[in-house]
Formats: structure tokens, C-alpha cells, sequence
């Protein structure tokens, strides 16, 4: 029989170092590009009246509009930015987690072979498929041929011994799958909680525009005005694009969790089928 193949621990022991830091090197990454173009690009003078971002943007310049926003802007382009990020790595990781065919009929299939007694054209199409699911369902098939030549102890033990073997592998392909969720789900709570302190911010401006003694200040009262609404504007918008792609990505991975608990549960079953 196809000798087993350790290839979720080693490939989560080689993954693992840089993906554990990616996020605190990435994070500070998306910050200095936000502040950058929220600096020069929409604070660049074009888009003033006189050539000076100390002065209001020039009518239907949404760009200049956005700089006049603040310093809370590059906070929340960075939220976006970041969701923008991992939400491509989740889709990334998931498609490769999935592997090379449907997962479906790579269990209908696998299923097949065991009925057929076939294990090592099983353990091939696992090869072929590749992903997180072939990954357990690799090892158990594995445990399987191994309780199937082993003797001294009967049925019962060896069908625990299978289940275990599918349970630790799907301890350690799950990780995988969630990684980085949490930080979307940050970014879905703390994207309007930094919208709702740009608002205030901008408030305070606009009522203190509106306190002078005279005259109110204009454009004091439009910046302080803009500054609110662009900030709950990127604020909210950062938040439910965050908690849209985190639902998405938990309805996948429960979708393949389901699918992982299938082939172990069939797994199980055809060996206490065939085994006397």
C-alpha cells in the first residue's frame, strides 16, 4: 500500500512562519500607502481653489472633498484597504483549500473505491484532488489500510482509530481555513467606530465655526461638515463590506467543514461494513 503522506502538518509547519506575521507587516503597510495618497494625491493643490489644500476643494472635486476629511481618512483607508487585502488571501486559501476538482464528487468518488475495496486508487484521487478536504480524507484513508493488516484488536477500536486520525487532521487543516477571519471581524466593529469619531470630530468643528461672534465661518462650517460625513460615509462602508465577505467566508468554511465530516463519517461506516 501508497505509504502516507504527512502533507497538512508540514505544510502548516512551513506556512505557518510567515503567515503568522503577515498581518502585523502588512497592516503597517496599507497605512503608510493610505497616508500617502490621502497626502499627495487627494490633497494634491489641483484640486483647491487657489492651488493650496488649506483652501476648499473646488466644486465636484470628490477627491479634494475626501482630503478635507481629515486625519481619521488614512485610518479608515487603511480598514478598507486591509479588508480589500485579506478578504483577497481568504479567496485565495479557500480556492486552493477546495482543490483541483469538486469536492463533491471527490467524496461520491472516493466513496466508490471503498466500496469497491480499491485504497490505493483512493489514496491517488486524493493526490489529484489535493485541498483540505483530500488532506483528511488522505489520512484517514491511510489509517484505514493500516487497521485493515493490523490484528490483535477488534472492530470497534480500529473504527475509533480511524475517527481519531480524521479528527486530528481536521484539527489541523481548520486553522487554516479560518485564519485571518478575526480580522475582518475587527474591521467590521472598529470601521464604524472609527467613522462615528471622525463624525464627532467634524461636529466639533462645525459648532465651533458656528460659535464665532458675528458672521459664522463658512468654510470653517463646510470643512467641519465634510470631515463628518466622508468619515461615516468610509466608515460605514468599510464596516459592511467587512461583515458582507466574513459571512461569506464562514458560510464556505462551515460548507467544507460539512464535507470533511461527510468523507470521515464515510469513511468510518465502509470499514465497519467490510470489516468482520
Amino acid at each position: 500500500m501508497t505509504a502516507a503522506k504527512p502533507t497538512p502538518a508540514k505544510q502548516q509547519q512551513s506556512g505557518g512562519g510567515f503567515g503568522a506575521i503577515f498581518p502585523y507587516i502588512i497592516i503597517p503597510v496599507l497605512y503608510i500607502i493610505a497616508y500617502l495618497i490621502w497626502k499627495f494625491v487627494f490633497g494634491a493643490g489641483h484640486h483647491f481653489k487657489g492651488g493650496s489644500n488649506e483652501n476648499d476643494p473646488l466644486p465636484g472635486d470628490y477627491l479634494g472633498t475626501i482630503y478635507k476629511g481629515g486625519f481619521v481618512v488614512p485610518i479608515l483607508m487603511t480598514l478598507l484597504f486591509t479588508v480589500v487585502v485579506f478578504v483577497l488571501e481568504r479567496f485565495i486559501t479557500l480556492a486552493k483549500a477546495s482543490g483541483s476538482g469538486g469536492v463533491d464528487s471527490f467524496v461520491r468518488n472516493v466513496r466508490s473505491l471503498l466500496d469497491r475495496g480499491d485504497i490505493n486508487a483512493a489514496i491517488q484521487a486524493c493526490d489529484r484532488q489535493r485541498g483540505a478536504v483530500a488532506n483528511v480524507v488522505r489520512a484517514g484513508l491511510a489509517k484505514y489500510g493500516e487497521m485493515k493488516h493490523t490484528t490483535g484488536i477488534d472492530k470497534d477500536q480500529k473504527v475509533l482509530a480511524i475517527q481519531k486520525e480524521v479528527e486530528e487532521a481536521t484539527t489541523l487543516e481548520l486553522p487554516m481555513l479560518e485564519k485571518n477571519l478575526n480580522i475582518l471581524a475587527t474591521v467590521a466593529s472598529i470601521a464604524t467606530l472609527f467613522g462615528l469619531f471622525g463624525t464627532v470630530i467634524g461636529m466639533v468643528r462645525s459648532f465651533a465655526a458656528l460659535s464665532n461672534a458675528g458672521a459664522p465661518d463658512s468654510s470653517a462650517l463646510a470643512t467641519g461638515i465634510s470631515e463628518a460625513l466622508i468619515n461615516t460615509a468610509l466608515g460605514i462602508g468599510t464596516s459592511a463590506l467587512a461583515i458582507i465577505f466574513y459571512n461569506f467566508f464562514t458560510s464556505r468554511i462551515d460548507g467544507m467543514t460539512y464535507r470533511i465530516d461527510e468523507a470521515g463519517y464515510s469513511l468510518t461506516q465502509t470499514f465497519a461494513s467490510k470489516e468482520h
